[in-house]
Order: C-alpha cells, then sequence, then structure tokens
C-alpha cells in the first residue's frame, strides 16, 4: 500500500473566504450602496477640517454639537410614505449617521464653524497657535 505524504497549508482556507466575504457573500448587500464617508484633515496647521459626506440628507437633519472635548455630528432621517389607494398600507424608512471625533487640546471650541452644501457637511475647528519651545542657557558653577 503506497501512502503519499500531503504538505498541509494552513492559508488554503483563506483565498475561499476572500471570495466568499467580499465577491458574493457577506458584504454583496453593501455594494453600491451611497454609505456615508468622513475626511478629517489639519489647514496649514491652523484649523482642523472635518467633511461628513451625507448624502441624501437635509441640512435640518443634521447636528453638530461640542460635549466636552468631543465634536459630535449625527444625523437621522425619516420618510413616510401612505398609499390612499391601499387601506392600511405605509412605507416608512430611516437612516442614521454618527461621529464623534477627539478635538485636539489647541481646539477653540467657542470658534468652531459648519456648513452644509450639496451634501457635504463641512466642519471648521480653528486651532490655537502652539507655543514654540524655547532654549533654557544653562549657567555653569551656580
Amino acid at each position: 500500500m503506497a501512502r503519499s505524504i500531503v504538505r498541509f497549508d494552513p492559508f488554503s482556507g483563506l483565498e475561499t473566504l476572500r471570495r466568499d466575504l467580499f465577491d458574493d457573500g457577506f458584504f454583496r448587500g453593501l455594494r453600491g450602496m451611497n454609505l456615508p464617508t468622513t475626511d478629517i484633515y489639519t489647514e496649514d496647521d491652523k484649523e482642523l477640517v472635518v467633511e461628513a459626506h451625507l448624502p441624501h440628507f437635509e441640512e435640518k437633519d443634521i447636528s453638530v454639537d461640542v460635549d466636552g472635548s468631543q465634536l459630535v455630528i449625527q444625523a437621522e432621517r425619516h420618510e413616510k410614505e401612505e398609499d390612499k389607494k391601499k387601506k392600511y398600507v405605509i412605507r416608512e424608512s430611516s437612516s442614521s449617521f454618527y461621529h464623534s471625533i477627539a478635538l485636539p487640546e489647541q481646539a477653540q471650541q467657542d470658534a468652531i464653524t459648519a456648513g452644509f452644501e450639496n451634501g457635504l457637511l463641512k466642519v471648521r475647528v480653528p486651532l490655537a497657535q502652539a507655543s514654540n519651545p524655547r532654549k533654557v542657557a544653562i549657567a555653569s558653577g551656580s
């Protein structure tokens, strides 16, 4: 009786798992959806800019709050449609978005501004000028 030795490959199932999850499995329903994204960056180290891409939301659906040292952006939208031709039929849907961002120590919280245009919420957080380190001379023989 001949026996063959088969080399064990611990990664052999990863390609199948990747294909199941990303190509036609778990995330298939999310493909094509326009999920909100958030970009956070600084401009010349003078202000922090937070851009939240919120398609399908209106300005009245969005709130921007400062809670302690956190910038909190929330958006919630509800739709309700009643069909008068059919009895007791109501179509409802809702969408929500929540993002909390830790503000840096030098954030000037009283001067934060926000604007919303064409589905883009832009929040500007001015930053206080950071103190420059200074050299301290060391006296000899004190």
